[in-house]
């Protein structure tokens, strides 16, 4: 990507929408639509994101025993589940990649188009 592809110039433009345009949309059922799947996807997976960071706080305050566990020579199980931690945060962020780009993004960019019009 060159300067030059940045430039107003060189990008397509789109009409402004009014701020009545932008409620009217925002009552639509398709926006309306867009809203619920994101919600339905997100919140169950960031609670289940929580609690699963909230189980190893508990673990590593309160089964220190437990987490103090050898599993394969200096390796203990809090070792294993810390990193199990950074695993789970990749593993949802390219979950929601995937979910965003084959259900959300088509699904918004079709109400930009609705709203803005087509690109000229």
């Amino acid at each position: 990507m060159t300067t030059s592809d940045l430039s107003p110039e060189a990008s397509p433009q789109r009409p402004a929408p009014d701020a009545q345009a932008f409620i009217d949309m925002q009552a639509s059922p398709e926006f309306q639509d867009l809203r619920r799947r994101l919600r339905v996807f997100v919140f169950p997976l960031t609670a289940f994101f929580l609690a699963w960071y909230m189980l190893y706080v508990l673990l590593a305050t309160y089964a220190s025993d437990f987490m103090a566990t050898k599993v394969w020579g200096n390796i203990n199980l809090g070792i294993i589940l810390g990193l199990g931690q950074f695993v789970s945060t990749f593993v949802i962020t390219a979950i929601y990649v995937r979910f965003a780009n084959r259900d959300l993004d088509p699904r918004a960019a079709a109400i930009r188009d609705e709203l803005e019009g087509p690109l000229k």
